[in-house]
């Protein structure tokens, strides 16, 4: 490690300090078979274990091997020349040569304390980047000539290392757990588990006693550790050592050493290591026990780390590669089977509503069409589409959301939404699928083909589509008829398998016109009925628009719109999205209020409270064309309002139980000062008031101060 650091620019205040040493003599070091295990794995392309001997050799050829391992993927790096480094450090402690070194006995407690930087138990990652920014050596006894001064400005840096160096010698049982697992003591692992320590501790970098076990081939520590309730699935936090200092907001150099002390030295620092499981550093470390015990635990080969990797991409020819393709098939088998039968015990259906209220017909909808296509019962030839025809704010987006993440655990990936409002003007069809070769931007790409690129099975979201371009639902044609797309560079790109939903307010009036009207007259006839039974009401709730209405009135407004019944004939699905019954309605208020209720409990410690006749008021504020949206405006407006006013106010002590009461019709909830100026409409209307539960007493309301009006406010010029 520290040849590797001689090797980087040194520090600005280094670089002074530090002069150029001869080169050691040259010694074998890793052999014949290390340098074909790295020509290997340079000619296989994979991530794998890099065995630099050339580091013992002299500094030149160190330093071109630490070169090349930047620009390859995680692998080890041969601890040699760090050690004999540390060696030569130590040696140099003890014979006083660094700046300060003529006051001894502090410089020899140190020296004492790292033990040379080998003694694996008392290995002070501190202390060594204290030395290596604050001191340096002194060839040609120029630190004798300035006199003490140097040993005094030393003094700060030798303090903090000692420092840092007792607090080493006092950690915690976690940190005893991730050393005993670094160095295989199998009995310390035991009785810290024993103990009660957590198993999944993390490091303060981020990595675990499993990944530290798995890296350093502690096969035997694994199986405890596993056997204990360890996550094999469980991804590193750490990134490479710069970006970690920048992130934990540390000096990488002690980022670095904690790196190779505390986890494993043989590690390309500059590499991502981000996300890796602890199978991913088994197959880096080549250990077959430690890879068979962790893929028998439970560890899954097809979890990819942050770059994207999966652990077999990092395996070299041989037994573990073996171990794992086979694993991956047989781990790909059973996750269909358990897949399978989670969607028997929970249909798509159940899991949208858990998300969506009301809708039951649009859900009925794509649900029936998204299992045809699971089971391989669907036109292979042929992508899905659907177009969502609804008034604003009524769930359409949301179910399109909601879909994506059924279909794809990586909803970020699998999702794809495009605001086709930028799509208004002809020359942004070049947005779309990218610009022509020889035009500016030409090598990004376009919005829609880039993505799809990298996920053809995506659920693409065309929202607001009838505001587009005439010439993008051009480009749609073949997109949905075939399920190929041609970018700006000529590609084709195919992608049948993705499904393709488009959202649209055309029509809206209509069909909501419509079902208010069905509602009605299915109202009047359970009245006619007399149904004395609540159940038998709320079914009249449940509505289906008729296919009379959808040709007569619908088809011919989507066509008018579209000027091309060839677009519409390769629409799947039409789903219709119905207005929000009462019941429905009284589910959106209770969702907005269990909303603002845990958000004062997590900020402010204050619970709230609340009884339907509560609902039924913030219901009335309902408005057709803005669907659930009119609902969450009514509550900050007369809820959430009126919680900011009292908090303002400080009416609200901490922890406090709120309870939201109706108050009569001609009392007032803000004091202003000229009541006479309210309408009379607003007065009749009931209103809302806060007040605070006490033990043993009646409710004590809040009397909250109406702001002050900007336009009744006076200024003195």
């Amino acid at each position: 490690m520290l040849a590797a650091l001689v090797f980087r620019p040194p520090l600005p205040g280094l670089a002074r300090h530090l002069r150029a040493r001869p080169p050691p003599p040259p010694r074998a070091s890793w052999g014949a078979s290390a340098r074909a295990d790295r020509a290997a794995g340079e000619a296989g392309g994979r991530q794998a274990l890099q065995y630099p001997g050339a580091a013992t050799r002299g500094r030149g050829a160190a330093q071109l091997q630490y070169q090349r391992a930047a620009t390859r993927a995680p692998g080890l790096q041969c601890p040699g020349a760090a050690a004999r480094g540390r060696r030569e450090l130590g040696g140099q402690l003890g014979r006083g040569t660094w700046p300060g070194g003529g006051r001894g006995a502090g410089l020899q407690a140190l020296a004492a304390c790292t033990g040379g930087f080998e003694a694996p138990r008392r290995r002070c990652p501190g202390a060594a980047a204290a030395w290596r920014t604050g001191l340096g050596p002194d060839p040609g006894g120029q630190q004798k000539r300035k006199g003490r001064r140097t040993g005094r400005a030393a003094l700060p840096a030798l303090a903090a290392a000692l420092a840092y160096c007792y607090g080493k010698g006092h950690v915690s049982k976690e940190d005893a757990l991730l050393e005993a697992a670094r160095i295989n003591n199998v009995s310390e692992v035991d009785r810290l588990l024993l103990e009660g320590t957590d198993v999944n501790v993390r490091h303060k970098l981020g990595w675990t006693a499993l990944m530290v076990a798995a890296i350093n081939r502690n096969s035997s520590v694994v199986k405890i550790l596993l056997e204990a309730g360890a996550d094999p699935n469980c991804g590193d936090e750490f990134n490479s050592v710069y970006e970690t200092a920048k992130e934990k907001g540390l000096h990488s150099l002690e980022v670095l050493v904690t790196r190779e002390d505390d986890f494993n030295n043989r590690l390309n620092n500059r590499a991502s290591f981000k996300g890796c499981t602890a199978l991913h550093y088994a197959v880096l470390a080549d250990d077959y026990v430690t890879v068979k015990l962790l893929l028998d635990g439970g560890a899954s080969p097809l979890q990819r780390n942050e770059m994207g990797h999966t652990p077999l991409d990092y395996a070299r020819d041989g037994e573990v590669m073996k171990l794992l393709k086979a694993s991956e098939t047989k781990f790909q088998e059973e996750q269909r089977k358990r897949e399978l039968e989670e969607r028997r015990r929970f249909p798509l259906e159940q899991r949208l509503k858990e998300h969506i209220i009301g809708q039951e017909n649009a859900i009925a909808t794509v649900g029936a069409a998204i299992r045809r296509k699971e089971n391989g019962w669907y036109d292979e030839e042929h992508p899905l589409v659907f177009l969502f025809l609804g008034s604003s704010g009524i769930g359409k987006t949301e179910l399109a959301k909601q879909t994506a993440k059924y279909m794809h655990k990586d909803a970020k990936k699998g999702f794809i939404r495009l605001d086709m409002s930028e799509f208004q003007e002809r020359h942004e069809v070049a947005k779309f699928i990218g610009s022509p070769p020889g035009y500016v931007g030409h090598e990004e790409g376009g919005q829609l083909t880039k993505k799809l690129k990298q996920c053809p099975n995506a659920v693409v979201l065309f929202d607001e589509v009838d505001k587009a371009h005439p010439d993008v639902l051009t480009i749609m044609l073949q997109l949905f008829d075939e399920g190929r797309l041609t970018d700006g560079k000529g590609k084709t790109i195919d992608c049948k398998d993705a499904i393709f939903i488009m959202t649209s307010n055309v029509a809206s009036d209509e069909i909501a016109q419509h079902a208010l009207q069905l509602r009605q007259e299915a109202l009047e006839m359970s009245r006619n009925r007399i149904a004395e039974n609540l159940d038998d009401v709320q079914m009249t709730d449940k509505i289906t628009i008729s296919k009379q209405f959808k040709e007569n009135v619908i088809r011919p407004i989507l066509k008018a719109h579209f000027r091309r019944d060839e677009f519409l004939g390769r629409i799947n699905e039409i789903v219709y999205f119905l207005p929000f019954c009462h019941s429905e309605l009284i589910q959106l208020v209770s969702k907005e209020l269990s909303f603002w209720a845990k958000r004062a409990k997590v900020r402010h410690n204050i619970t709230l409270q609340w009884d339907r006749e509560v609902m039924d008021v913030l219901a009335d504020g309902y408005n057709l064309h803005y669907g659930a949206r009119s609902i969450k405006h009514e509550v900050e407006r007369r809820v959430v309002n009126q919680l900011a006013a009292a908090y303002e106010q400080d009416l609200l002590p901490r922890g406090c139980t709120l309870r939201i009461t109706v108050d009569d019709s001609d009392k007032q909830l803000l004091k202003t000062k000229d009541s006479s100026s309210l309408e009379e409409e607003e007065r009749k209307a009931p209103t809302l008031r806060l007040e605070i539960v006490e033990k043993g007493s009646k409710n004590r309301k809040l009397d909250i101060q109406a702001p002050l009006n900007p336009d009744e406010m006076s200024f003195i010029l």
